[in-house]
């Protein structure tokens, strides 16, 4: 017991043990502070989830009062402005963030999210800042693996030649020479002038040409042989390596060994949807990887083909610049930290009632602590040059939430002594009150704002939770089509505009699901940028080093400056709910649709539970790999519960399409060595039931979340475990 606090001794350990003398901070101080913090806003708290709870009981009421009726949309938004769940729309309120890194206001460019849980992943995304084009390409479905260009165990020389000419068709594009292609070129160099230092490209006839346009030379780097090329464009950086010893290099045309692209510009390391933390020993595992990443001192420790590897934080990278002075740049991703919304709470603190603690207040004062000890190491930057905090908030509901969110924070930086608005926030606009009200969501934290990002899945979830007894929705897929979903995606971005962001925060865009599907995404994923968005979600280093094309084929403050001109999005189609109107469909799209969601479901629901994983590669129902994480399951159960409510389905057919989609799963999973068997015990298969229970209880879980359901059987199958 600390002051009337009950702490949980795994988490006051790290606390005093590692997080307070990392910041220098007394604990007597920093345990009366979370008191007086958690004391003062739990109350503020709770009463904006019954706000949350209340709304929905009225419009559920609403709509249950007109059943069968023709759709009445003005009617309902007359009724949405009465009950106070939409504000008028009369001004766009315009932020005023400061001290915001460059990396955030200035350069488009990809963003990755993973679990902080996984130092591994965590690492790999920091150091994600700079990738091998080469790599990207040669490693994935880019390139044709067919017709003599096959990856193999050993390196194919007709593939590499293929990589060779995508790159340079990609730098003809991005920085082109002035009047020729680089693959003329039969060297580079550099001509040293008095005006600064050029680079010069030498033809096969002995010409030289420079580059069309010279000032996106930005630097260099000279050792024996090997010279790199540093070049900008549209704010992103990208190198060209030339070495001739290198087994690339050395038959290369002009000996370029690699395209080194500037790529997952920023990163956010995930503690919600993507990460399993159930209870205080979860949630030490994850601030301590934080923790790590800014000290600087994380690593990993890993196994690949039987051979120990370790991962650590990459170098900063070190260049002449074309003005013949240093030029260092930073050589991993600017961090931010999601963390988790208003809704769930920690045993990690019991208050002086013997409650558990809202967990979103806890991870705002220890995700800031963490960062107050980014004192890096020799060769690291600060995570922030500007001397911010970056915190990504989810699933906030309307301006009140985030509201409280900027209070919150205000009583953070308190505490730690830091200047007002130092932590800045990025509001995920994935529910629907935060959608219809999203000028006065930025208006309620308009010194902190750095991002507005729009979540499909989610924002899915909560479209049929809101909806739920509105009727039938439609299929999945047909969704996805609806006037509704477009109008969400372009009101973002508008609103995002008028309320000031570009120049001082990122506008995003969601993420790509398919992470061996990388020339499906090479194809489709430059609507992000050309959408006005100068941030999107890829799920890995990779994906990243690929999408950053993207931004050099898009210059996004001028397609900013271009949609600002355009007509507001029509907030009427975004409060259309996505519902059936030409009847129930038939038994075999019902049945479809059963099969493929209950199948995706229980993929990610079996690891969640059974191994405490967060966010893996699933596969679908047709054996293609998708990016998961919670968004994914909250859209699923809630569509099932939504055609139980209104018997599009029956829960026998649920249950036996359960049952033989656990089939499925267990044969997608048999080369799992921890893997545990749903279909060998449905009954006893914690897994199983906590799928069904996320179904068949799916109508009366707050908002349509999956956590609390989540959380209850995770923690009983650890109780299991350590039983």
């Amino acid at each position: 017991m600390t002051h009337k606090l009950t702490i949980s001794p795994v988490f006051q350990r790290f606390v005093e043990d590692e997080l307070l003398p990392a910041i220098g901070f007394d604990a007597d101080t920093f345990w009366s502070g979370v008191e007086s913090i958690v004391n003062d806003l739990t109350p503020v708290n709770r009463k904006l989830l019954k706000v949350r709870d209340d709304l929905q009981a009225r419009i559920d009421k609403w709509h249950k009062s007109r059943p069968g009726s023709d759709w009445d949309h003005s009617e309902y938004c007359e009724f949405l402005e009465k009950i106070g769940y939409l504000k008028p729309v009369d001004e766009f309120p315009a932020i005023d963030t400061r001290n915001v890194d460059a990396e955030i206001a200035e350069i488009a460019g990809p963003q990755l999210v993973v679990p902080v849980s996984n130092a591994r992943f965590a690492i790999n995304a920091a150091n994600a800042r700079w990738g091998s084009l080469y790599d990207a390409l040669y490693g994935t479905d880019v390139i044709s693996n067919s017709d003599g260009l096959e990856r193999g165990d050993e390196y194919n020389p007709a593939r590499g030649a293929a990589v060779i000419r995508y790159a340079t068709a990609f730098l003809d594009s991005a920085v082109p020479l002035d009047g020729v292609s680089h693959t003329d070129v039969n060297a580079y160099g550099l001509d040293h002038a008095e005006d600064g230092v050029r680079l010069v490209a030498s033809l096969a006839g002995g010409d030289a040409r420079g580059l069309k346009d010279p000032a996106q030379f930005a630097g260099y780097v000279e050792r024996d042989d090997t010279c790199q090329y540093l070049l900008k464009n549209n704010g992103l950086h990208l190198e060209i390596l030339v070495d001739p010893n290198h087994p690339i290099g050395r038959e290369a045309t002009a000996h370029v060994a690699d395209v080194i692209l500037e790529s997952a510009v920023t990163a956010i390391q995930d503690c919600e949807d993507s990460v399993a933390a159930v209870d205080a020993a979860d949630k030490v595992d994850v601030y301590r990887n934080w923790l790590g990443l800014m000290q600087g001192d994380l690593e990993a420790v890993f196994s690949k083909n039987g051979k120990p590897l370790a991962r650590k934080l990459a170098r900063d990278r070190s260049y002449t610049g074309a003005n013949g002075e240093d030029l260092v740049l930073s050589g991993r991703s600017l961090l931010l930290v999601r963390n988790v919304g208003h809704l769930m709470t920690t045993d990690a603190i019991l208050d002086a009632k013997g409650d558990e603690i809202f967990e979103g207040i806890l991870d705002a004062i220890v995700t800031t602590a963490c960062v107050m000890t980014d004192r890096r190491r020799d060769a690291l930057q600060a995570n922030s040059r500007a001397g911010s905090i970056y915190i990504v908030k989810p699933k906030m509901h309307g301006p009140d939430e985030v509201a409280f969110t900027d209070t919150l924070f205000g009583r953070v930086e308190t505490l730690f002594e830091l200047e007002p608005d130092t932590i800045k926030v990025g509001i995920m606009d994935e529910e629907r009150r935060t959608t219809a009200n999203l000028p006065a969501c930025i208006g309620a934290a308009k010194n902190r704002v750095v991002f507005i990002n729009t979540g499909f899945l989610d924002r899915t979830g909560d479209e049929i939770h809101t909806s739920m007894r509105a009727g039938p929705v439609l299929p999945k897929e047909e969704i996805k089509q609806q006037p509704w979903i477009k109008a969400y995606e372009d009101w973002n971005v508008d609103v995002g505009i008028r309320c000031g962001l570009p120049g001082k925060a990122q506008i995003g865009k969601g993420m790509w699901p398919k992470p061996d599907e990388m020339q499906q995404m090479v194809d489709t994923k430059q609507v992000h940028p050309e959408a006005g968005a100068n941030c999107a979600w890829v799920p890995s280093p990779t994906a990243a080093t690929l999408h950053a094309m993207h931004y050099h084929a898009v210059n996004v403050p001028k397609v900013q400056k271009k949609l600002a001109k355009r007509k507001l999005a029509s907030l009427d189609a975004i409060l259309t709910p996505p519902l059936l109107t030409s009847g129930k469909p038939d038994d075999a799209v019902i049945q479809s649709e059963l099969d493929n969601n209950a199948q995706g479901i229980l993929g990610y629901v079996v690891r969640w539970i059974d191994q405490g994983v967060g966010c893996s590669k699933v596969p679908d129902i047709e054996d293609v790999g998708l990016m998961e994480d919670r968004a994914t399951l909250r859209i699923s159960s809630q569509h099932i519960a939504n055609w139980l409510l209104h018997k599009v389905t029956t829960e026998e057919q649920v249950l036996e399409t359960m049952k033989r989609m656990a089939v499925v799963v267990d044969e997608q999973n048999a080369n799992d060595p921890f893997y545990t068997r749903m279909s060998d015990d449905y009954a006893g298969s914690i897994a199983f039931q906590a799928a069904c229970a996320l179904v068949f209880e799916g109508v009366n879980q707050p908002n349509g979340y999956t956590e609390p359901l989540l959380h209850q059987f995770r923690r009983q199958k650890k109780a299991q475990l350590a039983g």
